[in-house]
């Protein structure tokens, strides 16, 4: 066992005797020593039910014939640190939860990890800490918020965020913005809709590396309980046969996790974290095939916020493995890959059953028969964007108009509800990316005020940030190159027409070659915003959003 490094053999006494300090016990220590990462909080909705997945963890764990051990892993609620320099320390911090993890792992020889994240970057950053570790690991995750009700309707955070829009606009009073306020978010858990949080929980399922239900079974459900139970139980039967995380997450894993992506419609900053994930994993996962896969699999949910329905609705329906049965009557996955549930993705999938075709379409009836997200090229965005296309109205699959040219956030908010923007517009956000923010913000803000003041079917935005899984619209992310290196984005001028065409997944500024490239001769790099602590030192590091927003050293021009 690894674990014998840190107990067994004369040399290890001083460290049992530390293990006698910590109360353990030598049955304790003979066995396989599990670690169990919780990403407890009391800040974030999200997470603070972990403390229980925790416990029910540990119990699976000691039936099985483990010894487990909880350390923790911290987490950024997105929610709250939205529209303000807080949203800077959210991406930043899924490299922090991967590198803490794994010096925790490395340094006390754990022979296992159960990782419990819930929100935005605790999912990715534990998946990165996985496959770079590549000790046998189980995920289980807090679960999914229920849906608000307002005025007997569902509801979610991103009606919030759109609320506040409505009221800047005069359509919404502010007895009824406070009536959303009270209702909208009714439990812990994370945010109900197919945002970022619930869209990585989700593929942590369809990349195996979860147990079904880790997706969907809402927070408040105590089958999420028996979840985690089932969890600490099967890290026991991964460690025993040696099922480690790139023996499971493969190449063609994360080629069925982009398939389910399609299928699903989840948040655009899955097509930052995938590749970063994969990365870590020994896999290339260039997004050119994100389009590829796009147009041989159809969109089959529309989860708010794309439509009407939620995670509970999704969960009821039959969850991830009743999205990927449909799927696999297109012969669109991998059927024979190991998961974490010592079977196949065949073997798990093979008793699905879609019970409400009005949640999870059957493919002979899709939304769409292209995916949910489109990567967009041109002179604007050499290396790529991306955009939700099904969260995207007809009426702006195709557009052109204006560029309303901001060089941060808040200029654009402040443009937006002032009435400044007008139907056919395209606000351009920039120096807003992994190196210009630095830490690449999400525009959730900007885009909701669109959609709230009744433009979200005549105004696009495009930003080299990116956005929260809660954004709908023409929204297009992730501009690469990023205006901070001299991107095209930072070329853009107020009036510049931008031409749009996200079925010809295409995005162009209409200047001449010429003109572009005087204004790149003329251009001169911005003063960094932030030039001390961990930021600044992300800053030197961070790659493109095209590239995963991945951390490199420097190269040695020595």
């Amino acid at each position: 066992m690894r674990s014998d490094s840190v107990k067994t053999g004369t040399s290890q006494a001083p460290h049992r005797s530390l293990f006698n300090a910590l109360g353990f016990t030598e049955e304790e220590r003979q066995r396989p020593l599990i670690g169990i990462v919780s990403s407890y909080n009391e800040i974030v909705p999200g997470h603070m039910n972990l403390d229980k997945i925790a416990e029910a963890v540990k119990m699976g764990v000691a039936m099985a014939g483990g010894t487990p051990v909880v350390f923790p892993a911290i987490a950024v609620c997105d929610g709250i640190a939205m529209g303000h320099v807080g949203m800077k320390y959210s991406l930043v911090t899924r490299d922090l939860i991967a590198d803490s993890t794994e010096c925790m792992a490395m340094a006390h020889g754990f022979d296992g990890l159960v990782c419990i994240p819930n929100c935005d970057k605790n999912v990715p950053g534990l998946l990165m800490a996985a496959a770079r570790l590549n000790i046998p690991t189980i995920f289980v995750s807090g679960g999914p918020m229920l849906a608000g009700r307002v005025k007997g309707e569902k509801r979610s955070l991103s009606s919030m965020f759109e609320a506040v829009g409505s009221v800047a606009a005069g359509t919404m009073s502010m007895e009824e913005l406070c009536e959303y306020e009270e209702k909208v978010c009714p439990t812990c858990g994370s945010c109900s809709g197919m945002y970022t949080a619930n869209s990585m929980n989700c593929l942590t399922e369809a990349i195996g590396m979860g147990l079904r239900g880790n997706g969907t079974i809402p927070a408040v459900y105590s089958e999420r309980i028996r979840l985690a139970k089932h969890a600490g139980m099967k890290i026991m039967e991964l460690v025993e046969k040696n099922i480690r995380p790139r023996d499971i997450m493969s190449e063609a894993a994360f080629l069925n996790a982009l398939t389910v992506d399609m299928a699903l419609g989840c948040s655009t900053n899955t097509m930052l974290h995938l590749p970063a994930i994969a990365h870590e994993a020994g896999v290339e996962l260039n997004l050119d095939i994100a389009n590829e896969l796009s147009a041989k699999t159809p969109n089959l949910c529309h989860l708010a916020p794309a439509g009407p329905t939620y995670m509970e609705d999704l969960n009821e329906a039959g969850g991830v493995y009743a999205v990927m049965k449909e799927l696999s009557k297109l012969n669109l996955l991998r059927l024979d890959l190991i998961t974490a549930t010592g079977k196949t993705v065949g073997e798990n999938i093979k008793d699905a059953v879609n019970r409400n075709e009005n949640v999870i379409r059957p493919v002979e009836n899709p939304y769409s028969k292209t995916g949910g997200i489109a990567v967009l090229k041109g002179n604007l965005a050499p290396d790529s964007g991306v955009v939700k296309r099904s969260a995207v109205v007809p009426e702006m699959m195709v557009h052109e108009g204006p560029a309303r040219v901001f060089d941060c956030e808040e200029d654009a908010i402040e443009a937006i509800k002032g009435g400044r923007i007008v139907a056919g517009d395209v606000v351009v956000i920039r120096y807003e990316g992994p190196k210009g923010g630095p830490g690449m913000r999400e525009m959730l803000n900007p885009t909701s005020a669109i959609a709230g003041m009744g433009l979200g079917s005549s105004v696009a935005l495009i930003t080299d940030g990116r956005f929260s899984g809660a954004s709908r619209g023409a929204s297009i992310g992730h501009i690469s190159p990023e205006a901070a290196v001299g991107g095209p984005i930072a070329l853009v001028e107020e009036g510049d027409i931008i031409s749009i065409n996200i079925p010809e997944n295409s995005l162009n500024v209409k200047i001449s070659d010429e003109e572009m490239a005087r204004r790149r001769a003329a251009w001169q790099p911005r003063e960094p915003k932030v030039n001390t602590g961990y930021l600044a030192r992300y800053r030197e590091l961070v790659t493109s959003g095209n590239r995963g927003a991945i951390l490199e050293l420097p190269k040695n021009n020595g």
